[in-house]
Parts: C-alpha cells; sequence; structure tokens
C-alpha cells in the first residue's frame, strides 16, 4: 500500500511571458544583437537582391515584347515589299515601265557573237 499511495509532484510548465520586461531585456543583451548583426545583413542583402532580381526580369520581358513587336514590323514591311519587288519584276510590268524611255521587247532573239581571236 505503500506504494500506491505515494503521489507524484504536479509539474508545472511556467513559461515567462511575451509581454514580461525580464524576457526582452534578455533577447536585446548587447552580446546577443552583436552575435546576430552578421546574419540580419545577410538577409537583408537576400531581400534587395530578390527585390533588384524581380525589377530586372520585368524589364528584360518588357524588352523581349519590344523586340517581338519591332521583329514582326519588319517581317510585314519584308513581305510587302517581297510582294511588290515580284509584282515589278514580271515581263509586262516591266515593259510598262520602260516604255516612256523608248525602249521595247525584242521580237527575235539575241545574236551571239564569238571572238575568232580566241578560237586560233
Amino acid at each position: 500500500m505503500a506504494e500506491a499511495e505515494q503521489i507524484e509532484p504536479v509539474k508545472t510548465n511556467k513559461k515567462p511571458k511575451l509581454n514580461s520586461k525580464g524576457v526582452w531585456m534578455r533577447w536585446m543583451q548587447g552580446q546577443w544583437l552583436i552575435k546576430h548583426v552578421p546574419f540580419a545583413l545577410f538577409l537583408s542583402l537576400l531581400a534587395v537582391l530578390y527585390i533588384a532580381n524581380g525589377h530586372y526580369t520585368d524589364n528584360t520581358i518588357r524588352n523581349i515584347g519590344k523586340a517581338q513587336q519591332e521583329l514582326k514590323q519588319e517581317q510585314y514591311m519584308y513581305k510587302t515589299l517581297k510582294s511588290e519587288v515580284m509584282y515589278r519584276s514580271k515581263e509586262s510590268e516591266l515593259s510598262k515601265a520602260v516604255e516612256p524611255l523608248g525602249l521595247k521587247r525584242l521580237e527575235e532573239p539575241p545574236i551571239n557573237l564569238v571572238d575568232q581571236q580566241k578560237d586560233k
């Protein structure tokens, strides 16, 4: 019976209140601050780099969009000029263009000239 009658002491887990002045004073001691300043600076540097990277990617995406628009415009200009050159280089269009200059289309094939000096 002696074993059953023993009462275990009640354990209380009392944690210090966060609002108590002693807890904050312990955290704000000079040694703790000095010990963790390099880590805080490192985190600050990472935050600045993260923000800078975001701005850089925004500018890059914006520049890519502008370049794509310019490329499309250049492709349209190329296709337009190519079709215009194809149209103007047709034989009927060429004959119309040179008619005011007095040039006409030949009806007979051209004559081949042969250098007789080279044959000897």
